[in-house]
C-alpha cells in the first residue's frame, strides 16, 4: 500500500480542517511549496486540495498548485493528485495542463454526474472519486452539503465507467487524529470495482498497518500526523509495507 501525504491549501497556506469546518483551521506551513520540497525525492505521490475552490466550486488556488508541483516533482520524478473545485471539463484539463497525475472529482460526482461519465472516459484512470462521507451519506461542496446518496451507492452509479480510484473520506474523522473509519473503508472496498484510497484520521502506523491489510485499499492518505510530528513518513511507508518492502497484502 502507497502512503501520500496531503497538503491542503487555504488562503495559499498548507493547514488542517477540524471534521471539514472552515472555522477550524490549523495553519501549518505558510510556504505549500517548501513542504513539497521537503517531500520530494521521498515519495512519489501528493494529494493537493484547493479547499477554497471545493467551497466556492472553481480552483482557486491554481498558481499555488503550479507552484507545488515546480518543487516537488523536479526532473519527473514527484507527480500531483489534485482536486477541490473541479466541476468542469475545462477545470479538470487544467490541472492535467499543468502536469496533474491524477485529478479528484467529487462534487460534480453527485450535481453532474453525465460529466464525470464524459470525462472519465476521455481519461481512462484518471479520474479519482471523491466519496466524502457524512454520516454514510456522501457531502458536497466543500463538504457543506450533505446528499441523500450513500457513499456504496456513488460507486455503483459510476461502476461503468474507468475511474482509476475511489477516495473515501469519512468526514466525522478527518483532522481529528482520531484515526480512520476503517469498517466503512472496508465495506466500501469490498464492493468498489474500483481501487480505494482511505483518507480521514490516518495518524498512527497501526492504523495505517490495518489499512494495508484491506484487499483492494491501494493507499493511504496522511495529513496531520505528517505536520505535527506524531508520525513520521519513514514510520508512515514502513507500516504501509511489509518485509523487504513487499505490501501487507
Amino acid at each position: 500500500m502507497r502512503v501520500v501525504p496531503a497538503i491542503d491549501l487555504l488562503d495559499g497556506k498548507a493547514v488542517r480542517l477540524h471534521q471539514g469546518r472552515y472555522d477550524a483551521v490549523t495553519v501549518y506551513d505558510a510556504d505549500p511549496p517548501s513542504v513539497a520540497r521537503r517531500l520530494a525525492g521521498k515519495i512519489d505521490l501528493l494529494h493537493v486540495v484547493d479547499l477554497e475552490g471545493a467551497k466556492t466550486g472553481a480552483p482557486v488556488q491554481k498558481e499555488c498548485v503550479r507552484a507545488i508541483l515546480a518543487a516537488f516533482g523536479a526532473g519527473g520524478a514527484g507527480k500531483l493528485q489534485v482536486g477541490g473545485g473541479v466541476r468542469s471539463r475545462a477545470s479538470f484539463e487544467d490541472y492535467l495542463a499543468l502536469g496533474a497525475l491524477r485529478v479528484v472529482l467529487g462534487t460534480a460526482a453527485v450535481k453532474s454526474p453525465d460529466l464525470v461519465r464524459d470525462i472519465a472516459r476521455s481519461y481512462p484512470g484518471v479520474v479519482v472519486l471523491a466519496v466524502d462521507a457524512k454520516n454514510g451519506c456522501v457531502a458536497t461542496d466543500g463538504w457543506t452539503e450533505v446528499s441523500s446518496i450513500t457513499a456504496i451507492e456513488l460507486v455503483r452509479a459510476l461502476a461503468d465507467v474507468p475511474i482509476g480510484a475511489v477516495l473515501y473520506t469519512d468526514v466525522s474523522k478527518d483532522g481529528t487524529g482520531a484515526g480512520p473509519n476503517v469498517e466503512a473503508t472496508a465495506a466500501l472496498a469490498g464492493s468498489s470495482p474500483f481501487p480505494v484510497i482511505a483518507s480521514g484520521g490516518v495518524s498512527t502506523a497501526a492504523q495505517i498497518r490495518a489499512l494495508a491489510a484491506i484487499a483492494n485499499v491501494e493507499s493511504a492518505i496522511v495529513g496531520r500526523a505528517l505536520y505535527d510530528g506524531s508520525l513520521t513518513l519513514d514510520e508512515a511507508i514502513a507500516s504501509a509495507q511489509g518485509v523487504n518492502g513487499e505490501t501487507c497484502r
